[in-house]
């Protein structure tokens, strides 16, 4: 918070891209395959069932490539129907683990999407 009372959030390092793709998450005493529901290139959020604590180490496991990342868990959301979100940092960046491309630095935010006269509402 800063002094006047407001929480600032933290800037984000690299864009975050929505979407669901199969990963195995490993800990000390469990294994569990999800998916995630947000990926970036330092990390992921995960759905999970198995509790864990924040600082705990896991491995990601991408299974489409068996590739396995050291891992630690960074935040922990609500529970939601049995699972909690869960954000998991890799060790080092790694936006190639995913196999996916990322959207340029330069990609359109939706809010200029929705401005008027824009090529996004002309048609």
């Amino acid at each position: 918070m800063s002094d006047s009372g407001i929480q600032v959030a933290p800037v984000r390092r690299t864009q975050r891209v929505q979407i669901a793709m199969p990963v195995l998450v490993r800990g000390r005493q469990f294994e569990e395959a999800t998916s995630t529901v947000a990926v970036n290139a330092h990390g992921c959020l995960v759905m999970l069932k198995t509790p864990v604590l924040r600082e705990d180490q896991v491995s990601l496991v991408n299974p489409k490539t068996a590739e396995e990342l050291p891992s630690k868990v960074v935040s922990l959301g609500k529970p939601e129907e049995g699972k909690v979100p869960v954000g998991i940092e890799f060790g080092e960046p790694s936006p190639l683990f995913w196999k996916i491309n990322f959207p340029p630095d330069d990609w359109v935010t939706s809010v200029e999407r929705k401005r008027p006269g824009t090529a996004a509402q002309k048609k």
